[in-house]
């Protein structure tokens, strides 16, 4: 893949990562905005008598164009990244086309970056967390993540190395079971953090953590079929003899 390509399909990464984006802030302010409402209506009913912290920026300001704008710069910063991923990935991971492969890494992505760090160190909502154990807290979910997504791509290694012996199938498996296994010591060895206050209701924590997961499932799914779309026209684009007999038979 020479270096011309390469851009290209950077550059189409960072417009599916916009797309993709905006389908996530969808559903990030029509489902997870009223969610974060009730939390931080909860923090303030529990503050009533203490001194208030001034707000630097407005709560509606927050969550339109603060909200706009974080969703909107981390799609097409992941979008450029994961088009980087799928340069390498393009013809590496088996015998896959450019929107196969942008699946495969689309959902790879969603549960090594996503899903197994959420399900050790999931979402909260305002007024869950202590302040004094936010960096604490950030730095065990990056370990997680890192872990993970290291851990993602040794399984990769490995199932191809054992594949010739093992055959593919065997070879995924084996693969997967490891990748498995030291997630789950990992899940066991990390230092556990529970901070939720008692009385915090269970069905508003629970419908904000899936709330942000069904955000970056339509992230990252809208970044694979977008990007898959947009790599295949680049990569196999079809011949303009065909395209013009097609539209000559329409007409007839």
């Amino acid at each position: 893949m020479n270096s011309a390509t390469v851009r290209n399909l950077l550059v189409r990464g960072m417009l599916a990562g916009l797309g993709a984006g905006v389908l996530a802030l969808i559903v990030a302010y029509f489902l997870g905005e009223p969610y974060v409402d009730s939390a931080i209506g909860f923090e303030e009913s529990h503050a009533a008598g203490h001194e208030h912290e001034v707000e630097l920026v407005s709560r509606s300001l927050q969550s339109t164009a603060g909200l706009a704008t974080g969703v909107l710069i981390y799609g097409v910063a992941f979008g450029g990244m994961a088009a980087l991923a799928y340069c390498f990935a393009l013809g590496r991971v088996g015998r896959f086309g450019p929107r196969a492969t942008a699946l495969l890494l689309s959902g790879a992505a969603l549960l090594a970056v996503y899903v197994v760090p959420f399900l050790k160190y999931p979402a909260n909502p305002p007024s869950v967390g202590d302040a004094d154990t936010i960096g604490k807290r950030t730095t065990l979910y990056f370990l997680m993540m890192v872990l993970s997504v290291l851990l993602a791509v040794a399984a990769v290694i490995a199932g191809k190395r054992l594949a010739p012996k093992l055959g593919n199938w065997h070879a995924t498996v084996v693969a997967v079971l490891g990748f498995v296994l030291v997630i789950g010591l990992a899940y066991e060895f990390l230092p556990v953090v529970n901070e939720v206050p008692e009385d915090f209701p269970a069905t508003l924590l629970w419908r904000f953590r899936l709330s942000a997961l069904a955000m970056q499932v339509t992230l990252w799914a809208g970044f694979g079929l977008v990007f898959g779309e947009l790599a295949e026209r680049l990569l196999h684009p079809k011949p303009a003899g065909v395209s013009a007999g097609s539209a000559a038979a329409a007409r007839r």
